[in-house]
């Protein structure tokens, strides 16, 4: 059993890539969703789909490099975390590399990048920045 599913997930993804691996296989749930919605909106990734299986099913996760083979995600560290949660309003929220990358916030409507997050003007959990 993990103690955070969501930091497993950052780091599936960051040895894939690392790897340069194409598709990332991870264990499913709405909140895992909602960040590869997130990534895929912002352009970090191809895309993701859920494959059911008798357990609770998996994402499938389309990794995403550049024109020449570079790593889109260069970074994509988890703040918030089950011992010390992170929360910041509207107001608060970082601007990662200076606008460069994005934080993905998770807010009572839905998971949400910082962009979006300014635009609706609400806040809620900082789960992790990608840049």
């Amino acid at each position: 059993m993990w103690s955070d599913p969501v930091a497993d997930m950052l780091t599936r993804i960051r040895n894939a890539v690392r790897v340069r691996k194409k598709t990332v296989k991870i264990p499913a749930s709405k909140v895992k969703a909602g960040i590869a919605k997130v990534l895929k909106d912002e352009g970090y990734i191809i895309g993701f789909d859920k494959i059911d299986d008798a357990k609770q099913g998996l994402l499938r996760i389309q990794l995403k490099y550049g024109p020449r083979g570079e790593d889109l995600i260069h970074k994509i560290k988890r703040e918030s975390k089950p011992g010390c949660r992170v929360y910041k309003s509207c107001e608060e929220l970082p601007r990662v590399c200076d606008g460069l990358g994005i934080a993905i916030i998770s807010t009572s409507q839905g998971v949400l990048s910082d962009r979006v997050c300014r635009q609706k003007n609400v806040g809620g959990e900082f789960l992790c920045s990608v840049y």
